[in-house]
């Protein structure tokens, strides 16, 4: 295996090592530039000059792919472990200190955003200056750890296995909703069914199918293929779109609230509106966590009263 000429690493050395090891984990430089906050030439030069270095050709690179060498696939295993070594002591040493300090990194869904980091996460803020956060909105289904987040934001039931997720939401309620102008011109509602004949807001899920209605009275379920002229990717231009009276749409009644409150939007079958499992917060099963992410869940957990 390859070895740098000296037994004593600068900061430089660790560096360029370290963006080996995010470019091997993602096998995208684009991706490793973005998390380590860097730009892809940068990153580029920085490989570059570890390889010289070395005098060892780590990566493979063609115009599409990136893909270790042998001997880059033997380092970034070594290197993996030495770098968990590091993070773990780094992460005991905050038993020390009166309070967190680091980098937190999260992937949250956009209603998990709308909901819970964008009324509470100024509060965390405020409370530890010393941790800096950086959330990246994203309704695909990402896998936190090849993404290099320490945490992540999704509804139960979502979460993958072998993960410490833990509530920070209480359950949702989940409504269908239109403007007072949609719903003066349109057919009435009794159950739903009668949505088949609506023009309804459609929504695309992060991965890539678009969303079936669930409703739910009496121990009755009831889900519905909904169609409509217009198919979103995200809640908030679909309430938007709702709002400027182009149809009904299905979110989370808390993403409305305001709306239903000022009467600028009405729930449309209220009587079959599910309750669902909460938010979740989740992250590795490691034996130190990330610094902050504690006192994050314990603030996320204490607005929500849980």
């Amino acid at each position: 295996m390859p070895v740098l000429p000296t037994t004593k690493l600068s900061r430089s050395d660790l560096a360029d090592l370290n963006a080996f090891l995010t470019v091997e984990n993602h096998r995208s430089f684009t991706k490793a530039a973005i998390e380590l906050g860097i730009t892809t030439s940068a990153l580029s030069h920085s490989i570059r000059n570890l390889e010289s270095r070395l005098g060892v050709r780590l990566l493979n690179r063609t115009s599409r792919t990136v893909s270790p060498t042998d001997a880059g696939a033997a380092l970034a295993k070594r290197l993996a472990l030495g770098f968990e070594e590091i993070g773990n002591a780094l992460a005991e040493l905050d038993q020390h200190r009166d309070r967190p300090a680091g980098r937190l990194r999260i992937n949250v869904l956009s209603d998990g955003a709308r909901l819970l980091l964008s009324r509470w996460l100024p509060k965390f803020l405020d409370a530890y200056p010393e941790v800096t956060v950086e959330v990246a909105v994203d309704d695909r289904m990402v896998d936190i750890l090849a993404e290099g987040f320490d945490a992540g934001i999704r509804f139960g039931g979502t979460i993958p296995e072998d993960f410490i997720a833990t509530p920070v939401s209480r359950r949702l309620r989940w409504v269908a909703a239109a403007s007072p102008r949609y719903l003066n011109r349109s057919m009435q509602l009794a159950e739903p069914d009668d949505l088949k004949n609506h023009n309804c807001i459609q929504l695309r899920t992060g991965a890539g199918v678009i969303y079936r209605w669930e409703f739910s009275r009496a121990g009755e379920h009831r889900v519905v293929d909904v169609s409509g002229q217009l198919c979103v990717n995200e809640t908030t231009l679909g309430i938007e779109m709702a709002l400027a009276g182009r149809g009904i749409i299905y979110c989370l009644e808390e993403r409305i609230c305001s709306e239903l409150e000022r009467g600028e939007l009405q729930i449309v079958l209220p009587d079959w509106s599910p309750t669902e499992p909460p938010l979740y917060i989740y992250y590795p099963g490691r034996k130190q966590m990330p610094p902050g992410l504690r006192e994050l869940i314990e603030v996320l957990r204490s607005e929500a009263s849980l």
